[in-house]
């Protein structure tokens, strides 16, 4: 016999969107039921081991429950957070667990549900009414679905889409026109079973790693050949001498029998199965190629089977909602020439709830998938162009009372490459989460909602005010930040191609952290910056507007004094501070 519970708000999956969504709708006041299906929540930043997290990188773009996740786990990590040279950020994932764990425990009308997953959904009409656990049966007024595969979405018949779209559909530049071997090999982009390594020491031998049976050794030549093995293990170098196995050379990406994934309980386990045991693989051959001291780590998840391996697998793709709105490739390319995407306008009004920058990035092993660029340099190293997700892709077209707050939103195949990365899907999930609890406020479908309040109260929110327009030299600590975001809502036209805001020049976000470093700046190429420290050549880069505009400024051979953190693996000195003598 199911327990019968009710709450205002139901949020369905544990992961990135879904647990942002519970904590900022519990946060605005609504009652609020958190059901996952594992112990730790956070999903691709926690229990999938993605915790060296893409996109987000700047300074301006650290805003709303992203930029509070960066602060907890400043506070929190031992070392800081720079290690290793894929992202900016990179930290053990029981922290980034425990910080959600922490704020969702300090909610008292959140209460969260653990080892559940959904096994049906009740509707009356068109509408969401009920969805069932093994254990629970739970009623409420929204229902959203933050479940890594869109469950809801097919146990609950509402109208989605699983795999590519021809160019012909959207007109995208990057789809393909044809069906071709790609599209029939990977209906989806390829998950990875992320698993972590340890560096024993030069003078340690580590346990040895199983050779698994059934997979193909030949697959994995070459994976670090364009890199060194040092370099390639920095790729994903956490602190304490850990690296995160998440490679997409020759590496450990998964993508066979991918409809396996929607195919059934059964089947989608049996999947799992076989991608750890290509990432165990790709560890033996690890330890065999670059030696012994390299070995499982031995303390990095609570997995009973092996601590080395990740809780869950890190889909790249879910099920995709048919919504009010379909982002595609368009919407999230910048416009001719500039540095930003378009505004998305409906209605006379701006529709942006999220904002992205990510390059568009796709994962098909064995197959190179150009994309239309969307990069650019910025101080110092390639960042990706913003663009935002508009209210639309979170609602569905045909059904009430639901929201959509994972990498299922009502997205195309090719844009997804933007839209499911870890920070992205944060502010996706805060902006579902603040909907629904505004929808329940105002006794109104998410279809009903009036989006400027949402934008309002995204911004104005009291505990992590989130940005909804992007704007490259706008920190949040700027004093005129809230202006700014509300200006460009008032007056899309405004909206600034280079997506540069006319600020008062004399504010300044920059800090005197880290280590205090005296020397000439070498200029080898345009926004390309280089010193010599410590005997050695780092090169130079910052996330702040202030010190990016102050590099553009100077001559090679000019000396400078600035503050920053040095990062071996990376190569680059992160600079918070520069002046220039």
């Amino acid at each position: 016999m199911r327990e019968q519970l009710t709450a205002d708000l139901l949020v369905v999956g544990g992961g990135t969107g879904g647990t942002c969504a519970a904590i900022q709708a519990a946060r605005r006041g609504a009652n609020t039921i958190l059901v996952s299906a594992g112990d730790w929540l956070g999903g691709m930043l926690t229990a999938a081991g993605v915790s060296v997290p893409d996109g987000h990188e700047l300074t301006a773009w650290q805003t709303g429950l992203w930029g509070a996740y960066l602060a907890a786990l400043r506070d929190r990590q031992p070392g800081g957070l720079d290690h290793s040279w894929v992202s900016l950020f990179s930290y053990e994932p029981r922290i980034g667990a425990a910080i959600f764990a922490d704020w969702v425990a300090a909610l008292p009308n959140l209460h969260w549900i653990r080892g559940q997953e959904p096994t049906g959904v009740e509707r009356k009409g068109d509408r969401i009414t009920a969805v069932n656990f093994p254990d629970y049966r739970i009623t409420a007024s929204i229902t959203l679905d933050g479940t890594e595969l869109g469950d809801l979405l097919a146990l609950g018949d509402v109208p989605h889409r699983w795999g590519w779209e021809l160019q012909s559909e959207f007109n995208e530049p990057s789809a393909p026109p044809a069906w071709n071997d790609l599209t029939d090999r990977y209906p989806v982009q390829s998950p990875t079973w992320v698993a972590y390594l340890q560096d024993y020491g030069a003078n340690q031998t580590a346990p040895a790693i199983p050779c698994p049976t059934g997979v193909d050794f030949d697959s994995f030549r070459g994976a670090w050949a364009n890199y060194g093995g040092s370099h390639f293990l920095d790729y994903g170098r956490l602190p304490g001498g850990q690296f995160m196995l998440n490679w997409p050379i020759q590496g450990n990406d998964y993508g066979v029998g991918l409809e396996r994934l929607i195919a059934s309980d059964t089947a989608r386990a049996e999947f799992g199965r076989a991608a750890q045991a290509m990432s165990l693989a790709f560890a033996h051959h690890i330890q065999a190629e670059l030696g012994d001291r390299y070995g499982l780590a031995a303390h990095a998840f609570p997995n009973p089977n092996n601590p080395a391996l990740a809780l869950q697998p890190y889909y790249r793709e879910s099920r995709r909602l048919r919504g009010l709105t379909t982002i595609t490739e368009a919407d999230i390319l910048p416009q001719a020439g500039e540095s930003v995407a378009a505004l998305p306008i409906a209605q006379d009004q701006v529709q942006a709830i999220a904002f992205g920058n990510y390059a568009n990035d796709h994962h098909y092993p064995g197959f190179d998938f150009p994309l239309q660029p969307k990069s650019i340099q910025w101080g110092g190293r390639w960042t990706g162009t913003p663009f935002t997700i508009p209210y639309g892709a979170i609602v569905p077209e045909q059904v009430r009372g639901l929201l959509v707050c994972e990498k299922n939103i009502s997205v195309s195949h090719i844009a997804n490459g933007s839209t499911r990365l870890q920070p992205m899907v944060m502010g996706i999930g805060q902006a579902a989460g603040m909907a629904a609890a505004l929808c329940v406020e105002r006794g109104c479908d998410p279809v009903e909602l009036a989006v400027r309040s949402l934008q309002e109260a995204l911004i104005g929110d009291a505990i992590a005010p989130a940005a909804v327009v992007p704007l490259f030299n706008l920190p949040p600590n700027h004093p005129h930040w809230g202006h700014w975001q509300r200006h460009y809502l008032d007056q899309p036209d405004a909206y600034p191609a280079d997506g540069n805001a006319p600020i008062d020049s004399a504010f300044t976000s920059e800090v005197e952290a880290g280590e205090a470093i005296a020397a000439p700046i070498t200029i080898t190429a345009p926004h390309q910056y280089h010193l010599t420290h410590a005997g050695q050549t780092w090169q130079v880069i910052t996330t702040r507007p202030e010190v990016k505009a102050k590099l553009q400024t100077l001559n090679s051979g000019q000396s400078v004094h600035l503050w920053g953190r040095c990062n071996p693996s990376g190569r680059w000195i992160v600079v918070e501070k520069l002046d220039r003598p």
